[in-house]
This record gives C-alpha cells, sequence and structure tokens, in this order.
C-alpha cells in the first residue's frame, strides 16, 4: 500500500517544532527535487535537502517521514497521481500562487542538489527546467479574477507534468539504464 501525504497544516506543525525556515509546500518541492533528481530517500535525507547536518532524521512515521514516503511513492506512480502540497482551493489567490512559486523554488533547489552534474535532462527537461526556475522566481499577486484563478489551475498542471517528466528523465532514466547494462 502506498503513503499518502500528510495534510498542509500537519508538515507546518512538523516544521515548526524542529524551528525550519522553511514553508510546508517549499519544504515538499525540496523532497520532490531531491527524489526527482535522484537523491537517496534513506534516513539523512532532510539533513541533505536542509545542508544542515544539525537537524534530526525524522522518525519512522512522523509526518516528515510520510512526506518522504508519500512523495517518493506519489511520484514511481504508473497512473500520475502525483500532487502538489500547496493551500486549499479556499486559500486566497495570493496565498495559492505563492505557495506554488515557493514550491518551484523548492524543487529547483532539490533538484540541483541531488542530480548535480550527473546526466542533464532531455531537451524537454532541460525546457520544463527553466519554466521551473521561472516560476521559482515569480512573486504573488495580491488579487485576480476568474482568469487568474484558471491561469493558477493551468500552472499548478504543468508543474506535475514537468516534475514527473524530470523524475523520469534524472532518477528513473539512469535507474532503468544501470538495470539493463
Amino acid at each position: 500500500m502506498s503513503e499518502t501525504l500528510p495534510a498542509l497544516h500537519e508538515v507546518e506543525s512538523a516544521i515548526r517544532s524542529l524551528g525550519l525556515a522553511i514553508g510546508a509546500s517549499e519544504l515538499h518541492g525540496s523532497v520532490c527535487g531531491w527524489l526527482a533528481g535522484g537523491g537517496e530517500a534513506g534516513p539523512g535525507w532532510l539533513t541533505q535537502v536542509m545542508l544542515d547536518e544539525a537537524i534530526p532524521a525524522p522518525t519512522p512515521g512522523s509526518e516528515l517521514d510520510r512526506l518522504l514516503r508519500g512523495s517518493a511513492d506519489q511520484l514511481e506512480d504508473r497512473g500520475f497521481g502525483f500532487t502538489l502540497l500547496l493551500p486549499a482551493d479556499d486559500a486566497s489567490l495570493a496565498v495559492r500562487s505563492g505557495a506554488l512559486f515557493d514550491w518551484c523554488r523548492g524543487f529547483v533547489g532539490g533538484l540541483g542538489l541531488a542530480a548535480g552534474d550527473k546526466s542533464p535532462p532531455s531537451e524537454e527537461g532541460r525546457e520544463a527546467l527553466k519554466d521551473l526556475a521561472k516560476l521559482a522566481a515569480a512573486t504573488a499577486q495580491d488579487d485576480g479574477d476568474d482568469e487568474d484563478e484558471a491561469a493558477l489551475a493551468e500552472i499548478e498542471e504543468f508543474v506535475r507534468v514537468a516534475v514527473l517528466l524530470l523524475h523520469g528523465d534524472c532518477a528513473m532514466g539512469p535507474r532503468h539504464r544501470g538495470r539493463l547494462n
């Protein structure tokens, strides 16, 4: 049975209890980037993702452990069930778009940490990564209308597909090539 992601508020609470200077959406992006780049899902993942040796390893079954396991399961899901850990639709457009941009920032950083100078992604993957980096640099707008809501939904779907593409290029591709050799 695959692990499900913990709720956003559960991850926020776990982050606060550790005194980490990151939001739940950005941490989820970092974890997904780490995994998509081929990073290990071992006990030291949080210290590697946060670049801080002083952070204790999440205990098995904790919110942060479930975040890692759920993210890994979703990225490997053949049914493309991958989701982003973002605020609910009833949050303001500014909060949701800001969290999405934070998520992208975390993803780009996590991917860079894990992938380093390993085999580069495909041409499509490189284009997707450039677009994710642009989103990571974006800032949320204060308000919006139905057009902005629709645009945010399209951007979320683009991010989801781009992440799956990069995961295939950087993590799954090398793994499968290694099995063939």
